[in-house]
């Protein structure tokens, strides 16, 4: 029997079904969980949540003297109103990324610790219950709605360590703002998030001394890496409710459009839709990021690098639609304007692609630093255009990336 009762309610015991309120408010990744640690409780109490679902048929029940707030019969009938709760409180307007940092920070340390349980239950030779992936999947959905710049150029910035995890993070964001630019439908980019979210599952299995290996990988140890699709979808198959996207993307992202990819060398039409975007979402996100063994390309600069590959790695078309939906010059890329002044692109413009919103920070005339300015390239009657995309490896500026994810205010 599933009933909701108030969070003071609450005994070890209990199996708690779901949380009533935005997945953000409560300190667990997961939705479902027997309570076995007072600690867990008063986490709970510490948070916004004031009221809970629990199954009496899986763990404790109330005392009988307790009423219930609620009760019912069927898991459809709690979906039903959790969904119409949720909808409800949903935000979706669209701001400015200064707005939408703050929130997007705080999906990112969500997802982070969603993964590295996920992560850690699947090495503990653990059912992974990828079903509490949907909650999150949907907070970064809406955060890519209301400023896509935001979420996805933040799980760029990752430490060695946590790569993995927020890797998965970025590729969910970058599915899900694909498949808009794309014109897929709403479900669908859904399940397209949780593909990406889930597509290095299998790396679980990759012992972490290859994974964070900071020099060239041996034959064997490449092997061992070549192994992370199938592994993964080994993992998936014991969890419930997985779609068939979901092991499509895991098992082909690695697949490219001359055959030279792998597990199964599929080449061209032998590749689904699904898997191209995830192919092409995935190496963005890796040639972007600091890894181990070399540092990541500017933003600009790696998307030059994808399109001489295109054709040959990845499907055209669907390169084209990523483009768009990052913009030619994406959020962190360093870039010079046509007065010589160095900036470091913002935010996108919604009339051009060529026309970012850019904080304006060097004089290459003066080789010095200056005073920030905001220069939205889109406005009526700016001069400035840019001239060239720059690499930050020769300027060397430290703080490149607080200066892109602390952006101005215009």
């Amino acid at each position: 029997m599933l009933k909701k009762i108030s969070v003071r309610q609450l005994t070890t015991g209990m199996y708690l079904k779901e949380f009533c309120g935005s997945w953000m408010e409560h300190p667990f990744w997961r939705n479902s969980f027997v309570i076995s640690d007072p600690k867990d409780i008063e986490l709970i109490l510490a948070s916004r949540i004031q009221e809970v679902w629990i199954d009496a048929s899986r763990g404790a029940d109330i005392p009988p003297e307790q009423p219930a707030l609620s009760e019912a019969r069927t898991q459809a009938q709690v979906d039903a109103e959790l969904s119409a709760s949720a909808q409800a409180a949903r935000d979706v307007a669209p701001v400015s990324i200064q707005k939408e940092m703050t929130r997007a920070k705080r999906i990112c340390a969500k997802g982070k610790q969603a993964l590295t349980s996920m992560f850690q239950e699947a090495r503990m030779g653990k059912a992974v219950d990828a079903g509490n992936a949907r909650r999150l999947v949907e907070e970064i959905a809406d955060s890519v709605t209301r400023n896509p710049g935001a979420l996805i150029s933040l799980a760029r910035l990752k430490t060695a360590d946590d790569y993995t995890y927020m890797h998965s993070v970025a590729v969910c964001a970058l599915m899900i703002a694909l498949g808009r630019q794309m014109g897929l439908d709403e479900e669908l980019n859904r399940r397209l998030g949780i593909a990406g979210l889930l597509h290095d599952l299998g790396k679980a299995i990759v012992p972490l001394e290859i994974l964070n290996k900071p020099g060239k990988l041996t034959d064997e140890e490449f092997r061992v890496m070549k192994s992370h699709p199938e592994e993964g979808v080994r993992l998936l198959q014991e969890s419930q409710g997985v779609d068939e996207i979901a092991f499509d993307v895991m098992l082909h992202h690695h697949e490219k459009i001359s055959g030279q990819g792998y597990p199964e060398g599929r080449r061209n039409g032998g590749i689904s839709l699904y898997a191209r975007m995830g192919a092409i979402c995935d190496v963005y996100d890796a040639i972007t990021s600091n890894r181990p063994y070399k540092d990541g390309w500017d933003p600009a600069e790696s998307l030059c690098k994808m399109a001489e590959w295109t054709g040959g790695h990845f499907d055209p078309d669907v390169f084209q639609a990523f483009v768009k939906s990052l913009g030619i010059y994406p959020v962190g890329s360093l870039v010079r304007l046509s007065s010589g002044r160095l900036g470091v692109v913002i935010a996108q413009s919604p009339k051009s692609l060529l026309t970012p919103r850019v904080k304006v920070f060097f004089s290459t005339r003066g080789n010095a630093r200056i005073p920030p300015e905001l220069v939205d390239l889109s406005a009526p009657g700016c001069m400035e255009k840019i001239a060239s995309r720059e690499d930050p490896a020769r300027w060397n500026f430290p703080d490149i990336d607080e200066l892109w994810s602390i952006p101005m205010e215009s």
